[in-house]
């Protein structure tokens, strides 16, 4: 893990929690958003957490540097980026998991959901309720454009799993909820974020939201 944040203190409280943990371990800390995306280019560290509100180069910023294309193209694993806020259904954080980063958290969050949050982005998943990430999303994008191309090459099952990831749904709820196993959905859900050229399943949800898919 990354940790980064203007606040000392509150660095270090959050590394002795994270590296108390089983099989977490901080690699690294960053006072402002500029030096966290050149540690994130020099580290490669699994996950980041993020503060949105920092001097020099806020969060978003931040994360929409360290998921631009040419950034992402480079990487040999994945970075997962969680950002921290001090209020609920921030504005801001709404703009960070648009640029990519799969959710966010209060900093008055426990160390237990601190952690659980850490394992849930690590394996491609979000950080927030689908009611929350809704609410934000429904928000943030006003005027939903047209979907592109893409969304039309999708199969028609391809949809439907499309639109079961879009609100919220796990695998396991949309194997039921179509009749499929498992491993299928998973199949699908593959299929789905190359042809659209997403990340993960936040991502789903954005593009969704974005273009007026749900």
């Amino acid at each position: 893990m990354l940790l980064v944040d203007d606040q000392e203190l509150f660095r270090e409280g959050v590394r002795i929690i994270v590296d108390a943990q089983p099989g977490m371990r901080v690699v690294g800390s960053a006072s402002d958003g500029r030096e966290a995306v050149s540690l994130v280019d020099r580290l490669a560290p699994d996950v980041v957490l993020m503060d949105i509100r920092m001097p020099e180069m806020d969060g978003v910023e931040a994360t929409r540097q360290i998921f631009a294309p040419e950034r992402v193209n480079r990487r040999d694993t994945p970075v997962r980026v969680i950002v921290l806020t001090t209020f609920n259904l921030d504005d801001r954080a709404a703009a960070a998991i648009r640029y990519g980063a799969s959710g966010f958290l209060l900093k008055d969050t426990t160390p237990a959901q601190l952690a659980d949050a850490i394992r849930t982005v690590h394996s491609g998943n979000a950080v927030l309720a689908p009611r929350d990430l809704a609410t934000l999303l429904d928000h943030e994008f006003r005027a939903p454009r047209q979907p592109p191309a893409a969304y039309l090459s999708l199969s028609e099952k391809e949809r439907e799993v499309f639109a079961a990831v879009a609100r919220g749904l796990s695998n396991v709820e949309i194997a039921r909820e179509i009749f499929a196993s498992e491993s299928t959905v998973k199949s699908h859900v593959g299929g789905i974020l190359r042809k659209l050229g997403l990340r993960d399943r936040v991502q789903i949800v954005v593009f969704a939201y974005e273009h007026g898919l749900v």
